[in-house]
């Protein structure tokens, strides 16, 4: 950019600011090759007492550097890393002295500082004509030595480290850089103070190489090994002559030579591009020519070297370095977790910083090296299972697909993989996503996904907690109004339907484990009823689960409702793959990690959070989890199809809501794996066959979309088995196997909290039910639900009595509707006759009464009697079969 014209005032300013920095760089050249005490006479002393005015040291810090994170080739040992992903505000890479090529070296100081060996800092020749040149014309000379560039690109890189925003950062970056005026002076006499000071640190190599590791070459390309495998293709030990002299001229204005842009790099006077590939890059051509002379009349290369490298024309190989997750390809998703756990995940604060503002910073300008728990293989497996039969895109449906795999034993993520590609810009098709379907909204995830029977478990470790048997019989059919419980208080009750069941089953009397097996929810609602669902819940969150956006279980939405304890929470796969990998491990959780280890820039250790691994499960109630669980996996279950067959012991559990998300989660003792094929968007759960029907569209192979969860977690599991092993879980806890019968008290007659506290003593829990006919005065118990014997610890519902008094409704089945009425009066009951018309029907017989014959009812309560007739409409007397 053109400066703007001199005036006279501006000129005589420049002359008396040459007198002075003259005299005063006089003296401070030959204070850096003489002792101070040798110069004598005023003008020295009064030059040396300003100079010691200006500080004298600058903080150099490390250059801003790349953010790299790493994964395991083997997945089981400290070496052998690859590189996932890096970022970086700087494209920067920094290289010792001995990887730069020597033609870059001679290249540099040969256009920019050829006396820089003999110098102490500040080369008063160079300065002096460019003081000189700069006073006298509109064009400005650079004249600094290396040493005083390196002072210049620190004093930049500091603005670019420690500025809040753009505007902040250009006042202090044209403030460093500023050479007119009086202040352009005094920064040029401070910037020679510290480069006098630099020279006397840090040895010549130091600092020609640190100027090279800190310097731009043009937008966001910074040092010199970037800038050669940027521009070239190669690395810095490797270039040619030809393009060490192009790299060492782009370092006078980066951005005017960058070879980049094809377009054009810059604009002349008219308005024109230039600069470009179709004028040969002539100004970066020009440049290069001149660093070529310089570097033979300096006499470091022949005339025959320089004028072959003449000959060559500027041809760049542009190959950007890609950063961000998006370059890891299939293992982005699992990349851009550990990007998250880095900027928000609050375990790492001692290591990361306590604000966004911190931890942002340090992911691109810190240099670190972020080692990762990822195992190649399984993230392999899981990857190719994923590409192999899970679609990215479905008709109708926004398909999504996510597994993800733990070591139970440490809580390391092994493998995550999804059914998109990673694509975090505002254009990605609908075949991709930025969202971290695996994970939970702190590390890129949504608001997670419902969960389903997958949530049952936690059911499962209530009950056992709760000394009751997983082998114990409960009455799981459907059309039961069964009673609830939150946190002692009454809930809701509800009624049981076969559509609560797969298929319309209408369930069955069986055992916990048999219904875990069958995944029956009618049967799981006959265990919650004997339970606290809040206690439930609070199992779950003991676990380390939360919602997917992290709100705690409590805000879900009916907390307290029997839906719940079934899995309507929208939960994250890793959470869940979380609480399986709990109870694999004897009841320990260990927090998902995906972070082993991090160096900073320094090669020093970052201070990582302790391994987070408590005991949240009682060793014998996991054991036995583990046991009922497996049921799942056995020949003919709702998890079969997920069997890896080998022999390893395994457990797990099916889960699906209505037709719109599917999973299926199962562990070993070594590895949990979970697979979620759902909506990722919901869908409409209101009609089979519309939007996000999982069970009436099908992948590509052939299978239900619904089926793919089977597939996904079988292939992984498999990989993991054959990797990791497995041994057998524990026995499970023999008196959490078998059922203990224990009487029930007898509380008729007492109020209901009395009766609620006496069954309790006894070791039973209490819940009063509805009011009914009774005998007991109206309030009080009438009668308990079961009564007799009942497992130890189950639930006993109070019968209320209304104190009307108690008929038990008579057997009139077969009877005439005539004599029928007459024995439902003489109990004191009303009659209500119903008529049903059918053939060959000996008189007007009763079928059923409702109430049934046996149940008790209120004193004067009126029984439906139901009938048959050849024809009905007759009343009082028996159809002889003749018309009326």
């Amino acid at each position: 950019m053109p400066h703007a014209k001199r005036t006279a005032s501006g000129v005589l300013g420049g002359f008396l600011g040459l007198i002075g920095l003259s005299a005063i760089a006089g003296i401070l050249v030959t204070a850096t090759v003489t002792p101070a005490i040798a110069v004598s006479g005023y003008a020295a002393s009064s030059a040396i007492s300003l100079f010691d005015s200006l500080p004298g040291y600058l903080e150099v810090d490390r250059p801003m550097e790349p953010t790299t994170i790493y994964a395991s080739t083997t997945g089981d040992s400290d070496e052998d890393y690859y590189e996932l992903a890096s970022f970086y505000d700087q494209n920067r890479e920094p290289v010792e002295y001995d990887e730069v090529s020597p033609q870059i070296y001679d290249a540099v100081l040969s256009s920019e500082d050829p006396r820089f060996y003999e110098h102490g800092g500040v080369d008063l020749i160079g300065t002096s004509r460019a003081l000189i040149s700069n006073t006298l014309s509109e064009n400005t000379q650079g004249g600094s030595s290396i040493s005083q560039q390196y002072v210049k690109n620190v004093q930049v890189q500091a603005c670019e480290r420690e500025a809040e925003d753009d505007e902040e950062r250009i006042e202090c970056y044209n403030e460093a850089i500023d050479s007119t005026g009086t202040d352009g002076y005094k920064r040029k006499l401070q910037e020679m103070r510290y480069a006098i000071t630099i020279e006397q640190e840090y040895s010549k190599e130091d600092i020609l190489l640190g100027y090279l590791n800190l310097a731009n070459f043009g937008g966001i390309t910074y040092g010199i090994e970037a800038a050669a495998q940027y521009y070239f293709g190669v690395s810095a030990k490797d270039v040619s002559l030809s393009q060490a002299a192009t790299l060492a001229g782009m370092v006078q204005n980066p951005n005017t030579y960058r070879i980049d842009r094809p377009e054009g790099s810059t604009t002349n006077s008219s308005g024109d591009a230039v600069n470009s590939k179709e004028d040969g890059y002539a100004l970066t051509l020009d440049r290069r020519n001149y660093v070529l002379n310089r570097m033979l009349t300096e006499g470091v290369i022949t005339q025959e070297e320089h004028d072959k490298a003449r000959e060559e024309g500027i041809e760049p190989n542009i190959s950007p370095s890609q950063q961000g997750c998006a370059a890891a390809a299939g293992t982005a998703y699992f990349c851009e977790y550990v990007k998250n756990t880095i900027l928000y995940d609050d375990r790492y604060d001692a290591a990361f910083g306590d604000t966004l503002e911190e931890r942002s910073d340090l992911l691109t300008r810190g240099g670190l090296e972020v080692y990762t728990t990822l195992d190649n293989d399984l993230q392999w497996q899981a990857q190719q299972t994923m590409q192999n039969h899970v679609p990215s895109e479905v008709e109708g449906l926004d398909l999504g697909g996510a597994t993800v795999q733990l070591d139970p034993k440490t809580g390391n993520v092994l493998s995550m993989a999804q059914n998109t590609r990673f694509n975090e810009t505002e254009s990605s098709g609908p075949d991709e996503s930025a969202l971290i379907y695996a994970a939970d909204s702190q590390h890129g995830g949504g608001s997670g996904f419902s969960a389903g029977s997958t949530y049952k478990m936690f059911t499962i470790i209530d009950w056992l907690e709760n000394g009751r048997s997983a082998n114990e019989v409960l009455d799981g059919r459907a059309g039961q109004t069964l009673p609830f419980t939150c946190n002692g208080a009454p809930a809701a009750s509800y009624t049981t339907q076969r559509t609560d069941n797969f298929a319309g089953a209408g369930g069955q009397v069986d055992t916990v484990r048999d219904f875990t097996g069958l995944s029956l929810n009618t049967g799981f609602y006959a265990m919650a009823s004997q339970l606290d669902i809040c206690e439930i819940h609070e199992v779950a969150a003991r676990m380390g689960v939360t919602l997917g956006d992290g709100k705690p279980l409590t805000g879900m939405s009916g907390y307290d409702g029997a839906f719940s304890i079934v899995g309507s929470a929208n939960i994250a796969p890793i959470d869940i793959a979380s609480a399986y990998a709990t109870v694999a491990n004897g009841g320990v959780r260990c927090e998902p990690t995906a972070i082993l280890g991090v160096t900073d820039a320094g090669g020093d250790e970052l201070e990582m959070p302790d391994e987070q691994c408590e005991q949240v499960l009682d060793a014998n109630i996991a054991a036995t989890t583990a046991f009922t669980m497996s049921r799942v996996m056995e020949g003919g279950q709702t998890g079969s199809s997920a069997n890896v067959g080998d022999g390893i012991a395994t457990f797990g559990k099916t889960g699906t809501h209505q037709w719109i998300q599917s999973w299926m989660v199962q562990s070993t003792t070594n590895v949990a794996t979970a697979a979620w094929i759902g909506n990722a968007t919901g869908g409409d759960p209101t009609r089979e066959g519309g939007q996000g029907d999982l069970f009436s569209n099908w992948a590509p192979n052939g299978s239900r979309l619904s089926d793919l969860r089977y597939v996904v977690s079988r292939e992984n599991q498999a990989a993991a088995n054959a990797k990791y092993g497995g041994e057998a879980f524990p026995e499970p806890d023999s008196n959490l196997t078998q059922v203990v019968e224990k009487d029930v008290p007898n509380v008729a007659g007492m109020s209901p909290d009395d009766a609620i506290a006496t069954l309790q003593a006894e070791g039973f829990r209490g819940v009063v039910g509805s009011e009914g006919p009774g005998e007991q005065d109206k309030g009080r118990v009438e009668s308990t639900d079961p009564s007799g014997t009942a497992p130890a610890g189950s639930l006993i519902t109070l019968n209320i009595s209304d104190g009307k008094g108690v008929v038990t409704v008579p057997d009139v089945t077969g009877m005439s509707a005539a004599d029928a009425a007459s024995e439902i009066f003489s109990e004191g009951l009303r009659a209500e006759l119903s008529c049903k018309q059918a053939k060959d029907v000996d008189g007007r017989r009763v079928t059923h009464t409702e109430p049934s014959a046996g149940s008790q009812v209120s004193d004067e309560a009126t029984v439906k009697v139901f009938y048959e007739a050849t024809k009905c409409g007759l009343k009082g007397r028996e159809n002889d079969g003749d018309d009326d």
